[in-house]
Parts: C-alpha cells; structure tokens; sequence
C-alpha cells in the first residue's frame, strides 16, 4: 500500500538576478560586492530541508513566461531557456536536467478548466531562467518532475488569485507550488538613492498583507498598487503576480515570511504558505 503524502506548503521565492548564483558577480561588471546573492543563494539551498518530505512533483510558476490563458508545460523532457543576456559565456551551457510531468500539466489545466478560468498546455514549453536558475540551487539533483505554468498575460490579480485556489487540491497530492519571481522588481533601481527606503516600505505592507487571515489577505494582495511606493517597486507586475497564486493555494491560514535581504539596496522577502 502506498503512503499518501504529506500537504507540501505553496512558496514565493526570489530568483535572483540571471544566472546570479552560478557566476563571480563582482568579476562580471553587473556592479555589487561578490556575496550579493550569497544570502538568498544559501536560502534556497536550504529549502529542501524545510519540506514535510520530498516533493512528488513541483508546479513553478514563473514571472518570466506569459500567455493569454494559464498554460502548463507538457514536455516530457524539457530543455533550458537561456532567456537572459550579457552574461559570461559559460552561464549558456547551464545543464538541469529535471524530467517533466505531462499527466500533471494535464492535471493542472483540468483543474483551472474546472474553476472557470482559461486554460491550455504546451508540448515543448522548457525551464526559464526564473525556474531553472532557482530550482537548480534548491534542488541540484533534478530528479523531481517539474511543470511551469504560465503567468495569464492580462496579469489581472483577482484571476491569478483564483488560479492558486483552484491549484490548491495538488499540494494535498504531495505537489509543491512555487511562484518564482521577486517582491521588487524595478532594475533601474537598484542602487539608487532613496530605493532602499522605498524597498523597504513596500516589503514591509507586502509582508503584513501576506501575514493577514485569508479574506483579508487576499483584499490586500488584489488591490496591491495602493501600497507604499507599489509602482516604484514593481514599474510592471509580472515578477510579482507569481506571490498571488502561491497567496491563493496558501489556504486560510496567514501566511510567513521565511526569507529576507538587502541584494543592491533593495529589500526582498521569500513567503510560505501552508
């Protein structure tokens, strides 16, 4: 008889910069000290320990990919997208070779077709670098099965935050969701005057609306552009819409904030639900 597994949380975690973790950052004329990724690289090598068991399956869902409605990856073997530029040569060889999950792609779509919402998959979608660049720190083995799920390009809160309700029956299922993106996203920025007390300001609403009970949370995670400096921290939201779906497949409990730095003066946080 085969155990049934274990509720794995829904997590919103930073990508980084690019390939952040797996070059010398000082040496690559990207401005900042050599350790300014080091704190969030050490964070997610330390993810995995902080799971009920190993994951069955992860569904990411990446800032870095859009489409008219929710799409889910089918690919049985997907390849890396190198969808950065300007970075040292070698960070375009990056090999993660994660197998893929057509039968949860399939559940996936079913279950937003379920929920009303539009749906589709992709037979050859692979890894953006907002998957596999943090996935590759947290789990370097790449044996767990993975499907990306696009961002729905009206970027619309409401509908993401019931894309994440609808989700939630997986985590039940022993499969972890992970909204990669970042709480701030303005890549002029960073290392300016005045961003990192703006930053700051705005992690801290964010991180008091995530910590609030569920009815409450989700008003504060929809009507987000009334936070302090919401428009300086995220000039357009994709890296953001990611923290909604995890919001809604967090279920009624508040969520927590597991995660927090300064990375070219601007405050970043990493939250759990679940």
């Amino acid at each position: 008889m085969t155990a049934r597994p274990q509720t794995q949380p829904s997590l919103f975690i930073p990508h980084g910069g690019g390939p952040c973790f797996f070059m010398d950052w000082a040496a690559s004329g990207f401005g900042g000290p050599a350790d300014t990724w080091e704190a969030t690289r050490w964070f997610l090598e330390g993810l995995a320990a902080t799971l009920p068991e190993p994951p069955k399956a992860i569904l990411a869902i990446s800032g870095h990919w859009e489409e008219p409605a929710f799409t889910a990856s089918a690919a049985a073997t997907p390849q890396l997208i190198f969808d950065y530029s300007g970075f040292p040569e070698h960070t375009y060889r990056l090999t993660w070779p994660a197998p893929g999950a057509p039968e949860l792609a399939a559940r996936v779509a079913e279950l937003l077709k379920r929920a009303g919402l539009p749906s589709a998959m992709s037979p050859s979608r692979g890894f953006d670098h907002g998957v596999f660049v943090p996935l590759k720190v947290a789990f370097p083995e790449a044996q767990i099965p993975v499907v990306t799920l696009s961002l729905a390009g009206s970027l619309d809160p409401v509908l993401h935050l019931a894309a994440g309700r609808a989700l939630a029956p997986l985590r039940e299922e022993g499969v972890l969701l992970v909204g990669s993106g970042m709480s701030f996203h303005n890549l002029r920025g960073y290392f300016q005057p005045g961003t990192r007390e703006r930053a700051k300001a705005f992690d801290e609403w964010l991180t008091r609306a995530v910590q609030s009970p569920a009815g409450e949370r989700a008003a504060l995670l929809t009507g987000w552009r009334e936070a302090p400096y919401a428009g300086y921290a995220h000039p357009r939201e994709e890296h953001l819409i990611p923290l909604l779906v995890a919001a809604g497949a967090g279920g009624d409990g508040p969520g927590t904030r597991i995660f927090a730095d300064e990375p070219m003066g601007a405050a970043i946080s990493a939250y759990r639900f679940g």
